[in-house]
């Protein structure tokens, strides 16, 4: 599996200590983890690496290990289970004894800080100011379905019995954390890994918020989540043709003008804002435009 992970097109891989490895398999695991990630062919990938939340008697181990092993090659730490800003802070001070001590470059590692309980919810925004080496906050859907006492086995499906949406203010409240401090706002994993349209289901309520992405467990999750997360052809192509527009009009050339039509649509500055992301979105997933802005003649 890790062997595969290396040629997959994710923007990010990460590599787990956590959930997905038996206690007496630490140890090996780690070293599996400095070994790949030395050896490994990533690419532009994202390498991270997921250690054991600060309840565990893991976590200062998994750092000291990965970091001391692979860190020339490692990009960012994930932090589970984060309740506090303390949390981060611990983080942050070990990984900088550990950069200062083995000559990498200062605040070289980030962190990614993942949500999943009520007091990690409810300390959000301080745990995303917590230290400049944050750079996403996760959502993580299971252990905070179980801190809640949530009625359902179903990771991050709608319930039947719930007349709406039950992670929609979960969602929102990280996502609103991340963006007042400039971060990442990643969804969390669907478990039903055989099931890609009820994948593409719970991927389409965080994309229409404005997350940036989302967990994939299987490798049939990746062309959806892809395909959710980047505009689609004819947004990404109106967003373009609204900054072409827009840069020509409020030029000299163009009568230096605030508001104006682009066909039936009035555009102006908070259009532009709203087409920069779109545009940043395609441009980020390789897409290239199927039309072009042409300034009307004189």
């Amino acid at each position: 599996m890790l062997d595969k992970a290396q040629g997959l097109p994710a923007d990010q891989v990460f590599l787990d200590l956590e959930d997905a490895v038996a206690p007496l398999a630490k140890p090996a695991a780690r070293k599996n983890i400095v070994s790949v990630l030395n050896e490994g062919d990533w690419g532009s990938k994202t390498r991270v690496v997921r250690v054991n939340d600060l309840t565990t008697p893991w976590t200062y181990t998994d750092v000291i290990e990965i970091v001391e092993g692979a860190g020339a090659n490692l990009d960012c730490i994930m932090l589970p289970k984060v309740q506090t800003p303390s949390h981060i802070e611990w983080l942050d001070l070990t990984l900088t004894q550990l950069e200062k001590t083995l000559g990498l470059p200062i605040g070289k590692i980030g962190i990614e800080a993942q949500i999943e309980n009520a007091k990690g919810l409810v300390n959000v925004d301080a745990i995303a100011a917590a230290s400049p080496r944050v750079e996403t906050i996760i959502f993580g859907p299971a252990d905070f379905m179980a801190s809640i006492n949530m009625k359902s086995l179903v990771v991050g499906a709608l319930h039947p019995d719930y007349p709406g949406d039950p992670f929609h203010y979960i969602l929102m409240r990280i996502l609103m954390a991340a963006r007042m401090h400039d971060k990442q706002a990643i969804d969390g994993p669907f478990l039903q890994i055989k099931d890609v349209d009820a994948f593409r289901e719970v991927a389409k309520r965080s994309a229409a918020l404005g997350f940036d992405g989302k967990w994939v467990l299987h490798p049939g999750q990746l062309d959806a989540a892809n395909e959710i997360y980047s505009p689609s052809q004819s947004d990404y192509d109106h967003a373009e043709l609204i900054l072409d527009a827009y840069d020509y009009y409020t030029s000299e050339a163009g009568g230096k003008l605030g508001a104006v039509m682009l066909g039936d649509e009035m555009i102006d500055e908070a259009s532009r804002k709203m087409a920069l992301v779109i545009s940043a979105k395609g441009r980020a997933a390789g897409m290239t435009r199927s039309s072009t802005f042409t300034p009307p003649s004189a």
